[in-house]
């Protein structure tokens, strides 16, 4: 992983997105908890799974997946370093994030991509 530039300061996370996501992941036991530059994030099998980034819930869920979810309205490729998109992760939209049901579909999804790859020590 390239390294931050020295001085790199990141926007925090909105309050109530972070106890959206603290609520919601917690409903996932196969989600780990453990924050990456300051963000909530989780994990499965030690490979992140998804988390914050400022004001933006990504999820991992591999390529086709998360084109479909880019197609969707308001779905976005999940790109933090300048605009270069992260592969197989995708951002959320506010209505899938406002839905618990939608919320928890992408999250099985997420879950189920994110343990289908090799553990990592």
């Amino acid at each position: 992983m390239p390294s931050m530039p020295k001085g790199t300061k990141f926007a925090k996370s909105p309050p109530e997105l972070v106890e959206r996501f603290t609520a919601m992941t917690a409903r996932h036991p196969e989600l780990i908890s453990r924050p990456m530059f300051g963000y909530p994030c989780t994990f499965v099998n030690g490979n992140m799974a998804t988390g914050l980034f400022a004001d933006t819930w990504f999820m991992r869920v591999g390529d086709e997946r998360a084109a479909e979810r880019m197609a969707m309205p308001g779905g976005g490729p999940f790109a933090p370093m300048g605009g270069k998109p992260t592969k197989g992760y995708a951002c959320l939209p506010p209505d899938v994030i406002a839905d618990d049901a939608a919320l928890d579909a992408w999250l099985d999804r997420c879950i189920d991509h994110t343990a289908s790859m090799p553990p990592k020590g």
